[in-house]
């Protein structure tokens, strides 16, 4: 394995880095509400940087979702690349490919995905035509384009405009909606393998922005107590709060490797489905523990719901159980892992 960037993609990290430290400051942040931030999303697509997923891979992806993450920038980034772009890049047909890319590379088309399929009760009632209601769909509400399972696992992509959306609060703030589906058209997308293709993608593209998010909660919190005194002495030269944030640092560190080897594998060709499912778990587990250590750090700073260390905590607590909780993931590795087993 070798995780190192290519020339390319340390470019497009460096640029993301750049664009999301400038734009998305927490004042902005505020001002967005549960809303995309039109300014920030135009400036990424000018930048080239929705359409260079394409070039630089699934490692790519990761790399500019850490970054991200590192400030809870309030764009369907993730969404649009993993359910739109490259869904659509693997499983389109050429006519699908030269209608829907430029758009979505461009920024006029924002796409979402209503992902994984567990239990949602969508169906095919006619050649073509889908019913059924998903009730949560992150940033659907800004969405162009959502991308849907049916029972039977095949995907169809639905025009937003064509189903009835209601808004619906989550953890984060993701502009998530409720989907309704009632004899909607919808275009068929891949065949065998493109839902498990997707979800795949989709699980290792959302570790990478856990991983970023726990960064920047991290960094906050090592900022603040390395400046914040108690009795005469900064709170970090506390053995406690050393130990917590150490903690804390391994734990973003186990995310991000087993996000950049599920990544790497991907781009390489090989199975990934362990790899997979074990950053999902560690996305899910690992971050939910810093993101509270990050509050917990704060002290009573942390419980101030304006402050920008509790945006982190929120987006990691909406992370571990998007895609999969860490015992729904750990089962489905059991299982996995199982079926691999010589008899």
């Amino acid at each position: 394995m070798d995780f190192t960037p290519t020339e390319e993609q340390s470019a497009a990290q460096e640029l993301a880095a750049r664009i999301f430290g400038d734009l998305s400051t927490h004042e902005r942040l505020a001002a967005a509400g549960t809303g995309t931030d039109a300014e920030l999303w135009k400036a990424l697509c000018a930048a080239g940087l929705v359409g260079a997923v394409e070039d630089i891979g699934v490692l790519g992806l990761v790399l500019l979702l850490e970054e991200q993450g590192r400030t809870t920038a309030q764009v369907p980034f993730a969404a649009t690349c993993v359910y739109g772009l490259l869904a659509v890049a693997a499983h389109g047909t050429d006519e699908q490919r030269a209608r829907l890319l430029p758009a979505l590379r461009g920024g006029t088309a924002v796409a979402t995905g209503a992902f994984p399929a567990n239990g949602v009760g969508v169906r095919a009632t006619a050649p073509g035509r889908l019913s059924g209601a998903i009730p949560f769909v992150p940033w659907l509400r800004d969405a162009t384009h959502v991308l849907v399972p049916d029972a039977d696992l095949t995907l169809w992509l639905v025009r937003t405009a064509d189903t009835q959306v209601s808004e619906v609060e989550t953890t984060a703030p993701w502009a998530a909606g409720r989907l309704v589906l009632s004899g909607t058209p919808g275009e068929r997308l891949g065949g065998p393998g493109a839902y498990e293709s997707v979800l795949a993608l989709g699980r290792t593209a959302f570790a990478g922005l856990q991983a970023g998010v726990c960064a920047g909660s991290l960094a906050r919190a090592v900022q603040y107590t390395s400046t914040r005194e108690q009795f005469g002495r900064p709170l970090s030269t506390n053995q406690g709060v050393l130990l917590r944030a150490a903690d804390a640092y391994m734990d973003t560190e186990a995310i991000r490797v087993t996000a950049y080897e599920a990544a790497w594998r991907q781009d390489e060709g090989l199975d990934a489905a362990a790899e997979v499912l074990t950053a999902a778990w560690w996305a899910s587990e690992a971050g939910k523990r810093v993101v509270h250590a990050g509050q917990h750090l704060h002290g009573g700073t942390g419980a101030d719901l304006d402050h920008p260390v509790h945006r982190h905590f929120l987006w990691g607590r909406q992370l571990d159980a998007y895609l999969g909780c860490g015992a729904e993931l750990l089962a489905e590795l059991g299982w996995l892992l199982a079926k691999e087993e010589p008899e």
